[in-house]
């Protein structure tokens, strides 16, 4: 993938080529991959044995299409989102921390994705219509629109876009890449936070609260990285254009393939819902607001809350591995450069993105 200077010239772009970890040159990026390495988890981890009796007699036909809308956009958006961290982020970036976190947020990708294949096999149990779901994932025009914008920021084409592939500069690519994480996302998550309020479908909302949280971190990350630009970063009114688009498109998405009404959401609720996300995320990325909107659902302020399940009888999705993240603070963290240890001491840039996600 072609660079122009101004890229080449970009901390991140230009970071010495080495093969070995340690030391480790850039903590703050260390640091965010050694969380998200502490929050890993596996598709076995998730409880469907009550799923498919509540999707069977609690929920109406509605409802059940509502469920089915979410998980299309879901199966068919994780294959755009792994292809883009492999095929354009892993080859842009010369920082080897960097690389190491996306090669882990690719593979976290993947036990999404065979999680959504399990949900859809759980779900949906006649054969018939399981293949066609498979068959046709990207076929929904609301489902198609979204992914057609990840591929026109040329978050998974490759070369053969040409042209086309050269204007989409990196950092381009990496505005894109916050938006299909932070905001993309945002609607369908909180759809199923509102199903987990009335304890419905206990699988599926433990599986999106470990999701939300991953995605929340790539998020976390791509901003963090964004914010490393020294002479690339989109002027604002290109940022804002871009989002504003990308609003619209995740704005009549989730009114449209998933009909709000049917799960106590109206549309201009959710639309306000999803300015309020893209808000707080052009916050990180260090542009100013465009839409002042306030979050409307309280009961997503319960996200950024410490999980209350019993720890010995099912594992908090907030619950991270100590062993991961008290690696600094018993010595292990491998030598650094210039004496920083770890991201907080080497920039306290840190995002989080909990009341978001």
């Amino acid at each position: 993938m072609s660079t122009d200077a101004s890229e080449r010239d970009e901390p991140i772009q230009r970071s010495q080529q080495r093969l070995t970890v340690y030391p480790i040159h850039h903590p703050d990026v260390w640091h965010h991959y050694k969380k998200q390495l502490a929050s890993f988890w596996t598709a076995e981890e998730i409880d469907f044995s009550k799923d498919r009796d509540q999707w069977n007699t609690k929920l109406t036909e509605d409802e059940r299409r509502f469920v089915r809308g979410i998980l299309a956009f879901f199966a068919a958006s994780d294959s755009v989102v792994s292809l883009n961290i492999m095929n354009s982020f892993c080859k842009d970036v010369s920082m080897l921390e960097a690389q190491i976190a996306y090669t882990f947020q690719a593979m976290m990708e993947n036990v999404h994705a065979e999680v959504y294949s399990i949900m859809i096999d759980v779900y949906v149990t006649d054969p018939d219509e399981r293949d066609d779901m498979f068959s046709n994932l990207g076929s929904l025009p609301c489902v198609r629109r979204k992914v057609e914008w990840a591929q026109r920021w040329s978050l998974c084409q490759g070369q053969e876009q040409g042209q086309e592939q050269g204007q989409a500069t990196f950092a381009r690519r990496l505005l894109a890449y916050a938006i299909v994480e932070g905001v993309f996302f945002s609607g369908a998550f909180c759809a199923i936070y509102w199903l987990k309020q009335r304890n419905l479908l206990p699988g599926l909302t433990k599986s999106n609260e470990f999701i939300a949280r991953d995605e929340g971190q790539h998020t976390e990350f791509a901003c963090l990285l964004y914010g490393k630009l020294v002479s690339t970063r989109l002027a604002e009114p290109e940022a804002h254009a871009i989002f504003r688009e990308a609003v619209e498109i995740e704005a009549d998405f989730i009114t449209e393939s998933i009909p709000c009404r049917l799960v106590g959401m109206n549309a201009a609720l959710m639309t306000q819902y999803i300015q309020y996300v893209a808000d707080g995320l052009l916050c990180k990325l260090g542009y100013r607001t465009i839409y002042g909107s306030e979050n409307p659902f309280a009961f997503m302020d319960l996200i950024g809350m410490t999980g209350r399940s019993n720890f010995f009888e099912e594992r908090v999705s907030m619950y991270q591995r100590a062993d991961v993240l008290n690696e600094d603070s018993r010595g292990g963290g491998g030598p650094t450069i210039n004496g920083a240890q770890d991201g907080a001491a080497a920039g306290g840039g840190l995002l989080l993105f909990t009341e978001d996600f």
